[in-house]
């Protein structure tokens, strides 16, 4: 990869449309159907409430993702910083103006949409960062006084996320600005040590409890205690996990039939529509069908990854891998906490789960790898 690729010809509407990736648009369109089908079953066969404004906002964010695409990803480069800073602004501006939602303030009510900045702020600090490692080149990376700016980069947004509070968005936010600044070539002795400060950290939080400097809220700590032993508290803290796990173990293999999921009809399954869409597609299709969407987002994370390998512009391929690294974090994440492998920390799951701001900014995403991929140097 060149740092900064030489200037080709300006391609035409057509030539762009040609190199297109197709594949990646129609693997989107299958997994976003997917997730049209489910928020259908869960309404009891109605596309209201939610299925038909999913698919009205994956309408829209398509749209939204072909106007991105066309645009040189040299421009997006340019307009990175920018990018970086209203979200910023935006976050701030959650602190004092805010809608509060389950306890939570983190949306900023625009009246068509909840618009939620952290959504936003997962793909600018990407770009950020694929800008900053652009600019300083591939010998600087790994020497301490130029890894203070990504970190700061990254650190800002994570405390405000947390304030709101949104421990699972903050992680996404830190190990996708990690996975930038691996693949910009830091060394992996930074990040060993950022993993033993990290252990270091939740042994900190642990030991918090219950003292004046608590690190985390009362719930997020119940959390912790579900996870380790959902059985403790399987009427309160514990009941999302292990309603959960009775839906997927009640989904066998085939499952029991579209729209004949026992915890999704009667109620039983709390957030069936948003976080925990997945139980509901392993309940009424079993081990295939949620087979078949993991299948479904590995092909996507396997078409970006060699989009990025191949692409010799620096900006360009550091932006793909990060997003595809962003987007792998939002579905292994969400498939860890339903099936307990994970502390639920309120991650949807990408392209199925019900959301306006989610799914918007991930087809945005996904408009800037495209993008890189039509605009990669090709001699």
């Amino acid at each position: 990869m060149s740092r900064l690729a030489p200037p080709e010809a300006p391609l035409s509407a057509l030539q762009k449309a040609l190199r297109f990736h197709w594949g990646v648009l129609l693997l989107i369109c299958a997994v976003a159907s997917i997730g049209f089908l489910m928020l259908y079953s869960v309404a009891g066969g109605d596309l209201d409430p939610w299925a038909s404004r999913q698919i009205t906002r994956f309408g829209i964010g398509i749209a939204l993702m072909i106007v991105v695409a066309m645009i040189h990803i040299r421009i997006w480069r340019a307009l990175s910083p920018l990018a970086y800073l209203g979200s910023m602004g935006l976050l701030v501006l959650v602190e004092v103006m805010g809608a509060t939602g389950m306890g939570a303030t983190r949306w900023i009510d625009l009246g068509f949409i909840q618009l939620q900045p952290s959504e936003l702020m997962k793909i600018a600090l990407v770009l950020a960062l694929a800008r900053y490692y652009d600019w300083l080149g591939e010998g600087k990376a790994s020497r301490p006084l130029w890894l203070i700016p990504p970190i700061l980069l990254i650190l800002a947004p994570m405390a405000l996320v947390l304030k709101q509070p949104d421990l699972g968005t903050a992680l996404l936010l830190g190990l996708g600005g990690a996975a930038v600044m691996w693949l910009a070539g830091v060394h992996w002795l930074y990040f060993a040590t950022a993993a033993a400060s990290a252990a270091a950290l939740v042994y900190a939080v642990l030991e918090s409890r219950g003292t004046d400097w608590q690190l985390i809220k009362d719930y997020q700590f119940r959390r912790i205690e579900t996870f380790l032993d959902p059985e403790s508290d399987p009427l309160g803290a514990g009941y999302h996990i292990t309603q959960s796990k009775i839906a997927f173990g009640s989904g066998g293999i085939s499952g029991r039939g579209f729209m004949q999921g026992t915890q999704t009809r009667l109620n039983f399954l709390p957030e069936k529509h948003t976080d925990f869409i997945f139980t509901t597609l392993a309940e009424e299709f079993g081990f295939v069908g949620a087979s078949a969407l993991l299948i479904l987002y590995a092909l996507i994370v396997l078409f970006c990854t060699v989009s990025m390998l191949r692409n010799r512009d620096r900006f360009g391929a550091l932006t793909t891998g990060g997003l595809t690294m962003t987007f792998f974090l939002f579905f292994a994440v969400n498939m860890a906490m339903v099936t307990g492998l994970a502390p639920v920390v309120g991650v949807p799951l990408p392209l199925v789960s019900y959301g306006g701001s989610a799914m918007m900014v991930l087809l945005i995403a996904f408009g800037f790898v495209q993008s890189a991929h039509i605009h990669r140097p090709r001699s």
